[in-house]
């Protein structure tokens, strides 16, 4: 068994970042599933979509929601979606370098696997020459 991950993002993002760490590491190991959130979409029937797909890739260790935009959208379907059940988490601020790590520690539990997210985030965010020389 592991942590379930589903994207809940605007348009398809989620779809962009899971196919560019595809190419980066091979297939993930971890079930994932995307949620696209679209302008004008019904945000309940995002939410019946999100709770579809969290419940099948619920294995028993939870499901980590990442979302793009804390207080979006996208974020609240997700954040509706977790409330039903104490098994599903978010994250907010979905970037690449918080997909990586997730990829690269499939076996943490879903606690861990969120201060994985979260650290690997914010290590992938740096301010220009000052961060990088």
């Amino acid at each position: 068994m592991s942590v379930g991950v589903l994207l809940v993002t605007h348009g398809r993002l989620g779809r962009h970042l899971i196919e560019t760490v595809t190419e980066m590491m091979g297939t993930p190991p971890l079930a994932i599933e995307v949620v696209d959130i679209q302008r004008g979409q019904d945000p309940d029937s995002c939410v019946a979509e999100a709770l579809e797909k969290a419940r099948c890739l619920d294995s028993g260790d939870g499901v980590l929601m990442l979302t793009d935009a804390f207080g979006s959208t996208p974020s609240n379907v997700a954040t509706k979606a977790a409330a039903q059940s104490e098994d599903y988490r978010i994250v907010a601020g979905l970037n690449l370098p918080m997909l990586i790590r997730i990829f690269n520690y499939p076996e943490k539990n879903l606690a861990s696997m969120i201060e994985n997210a979260v650290q690997g985030g914010r290590q992938g965010i740096i301010s220009g020459e000052n961060d990088l020389g």
